[in-house]
């Protein structure tokens, strides 16, 4: 029978390309149509009711595309609706966030040196920070702060990175900047579903019925639709800032947040200037750049977390285990030259996604990822650099599966 945690691993593979995959889809047809309507062309040759006009060119064939200002005088017969992308993309980001982050609270969600809290008030802080997220900003949008595109995002702002300082007091580094990821994507999924798909199927009822279609319902569809354009880039560091330590395991890691978020509308304003005017601001990326020289001087500060000092009872229980002595000098004898809190590898300024396998309580409490990447593969140490034995593979899988046990959990 399957080993357990290798069938894990796997499930939360499978789960990660999805979410890429669909991912992709959404933000290639939000990008795909932000572009369209800026570069709409007025003239006074249009058809009624047409706000304008787009000649493209693709794969060999010419399209011709009219944007109506609310809808058509007649519903067509094949209407295609842009919304399974984004609620894909969203069922599988919180799949992955339960798949990692809750079923491996102690690993990734939860640092004992930032906050000992107890798995579940971990978890419920976390699902209970993006549903009052959602609900904070719904109400923001449709306060008369609203009627202000530039002040409502200028609080927006504000609100991302006191939420950023927020999780950093009660997450892992790493599970923070994640769940940064995770709160503008629930914004920007919330607006598809509670808003923009309930306006147009509106305005599609009132096309049937014969009645004039409100043009308020595509103006705030188009509000919430300029957020999500804006918020994307964003999004995406987050969701790869897993990788890079000196992102979210620095003193400053909130401060290297707020200007992520204003990386991401500098690069959007540049392509959406471009495409509604021609212009090319060029001066964002002079300014972008400025900013990410800020990220790096930030991130040189001391690192934060991963020290472990209060090992969970599963690490407890590995400790236990009569092969954990050996085990452990093999690892800091293989890894912990790389995974220390001062690598001494050259090339290696910090530890490997903030991993560190000094002392035994660091090597318990990442039983799973050592038993995956250096006992079940060949993963670590990259390129055997370290001259890891197979005896020693096989040491850390037995080690691993007398106390977890063998099969299905």
């Amino acid at each position: 029978m399957t080993d357990f945690a290798i069938f894990w691993e796997w499930l939360s593979f499978a789960m990660r390309w999805t979410h890429v995959i669909v991912g992709i889809a959404w933000i290639g047809s939000s990008f795909y149509f932000i572009a369209l309507d800026l570069g709409l062309r007025k003239h006074g040759n249009l058809p009624e009711g047409v706000l304008g006009e787009e000649w493209q060119v693709h794969g060999g064939g010419f399209y011709h595309i009219n944007k109506y200002v609310v809808a058509p005088p007649g519903l067509p017969e094949h209407l295609i609706w842009f919304k399974w992308e984004s609620y894909a993309t969203w069922l599988t980001g919180f799949a992955m966030l339960a798949i990692v982050y809750y079923a491996g609270a102690d690993l990734f969600l939860i640092d004992r040196t930032v906050m000992d809290l107890p798995v579940w008030a971990a978890i419920a802080l976390s699902a209970g920070s993006l549903a009052v997220g959602w609900v904070a900003y719904d109400q923001l949008c449709k306060s008369p702060l609203g009627k202000s595109q530039n002040g409502l995002m200028v609080v927006l702002f504000f609100i991302l990175v006191v939420m950023g300082w927020g999780y950093l007091q009660v997450f892992s580094g790493r599970a923070a900047f994640l769940h940064m990821g995770a709160f503008t994507a629930t914004i920007m999924s919330g607006n598809v579903f509670f808003i923009i798909i309930p306006n147009q199927k509106k305005i599609v009822t009132a096309l049937k019925a014969g009645l004039p279609a409100d043009p308020a319902l595509g103006a705030q569809s188009k509000q919430r639709s300029v957020h999500n354009n804006y918020l994307t880039l964003p999004v995406l560091f987050f969701m790869l800032s897993g990788h890079y330590p000196l992102a979210y395991a620095t003193e400053h890691a909130w401060a290297i947040a707020g200007l992520i978020f204003l990386i991401g509308v500098l690069i959007r304003h540049y392509f959406n200037t471009m495409h509604s005017t021609g212009r090319h601001v060029h001066w964002t990326w002079g300014a972008s750049a400025v900013l990410f020289i800020l990220i790096i001087w930030l991130s040189s500060g001391p690192r934060i977390g991963g020290g472990m000092e209060m090992p969970s009872e599963a690490a407890l229980r590995f400790m236990d285990e009569a092969h954990f002595e050996e085990v452990s000098n093999v690892i800091q004898g293989r890894c912990a030259m790389c995974h220390a809190a001062e690598p001494f590898w050259d090339g290696v300024q910090s530890p490997p996604k903030n991993v560190m396998l000094e002392t035994p309580e660091q090597i318990a409490q990442y039983a799973h990822p050592i038993y995956i990447q250096s006992g079940r593969s060949h993963a670590m140490p990259p390129g055997n650099v370290s001259l890891m034995t197979e005896e020693e593979r096989m040491l850390v899988v037995t080690w691993y599966q007398n106390v977890r046990g063998r099969g299905w959990l």
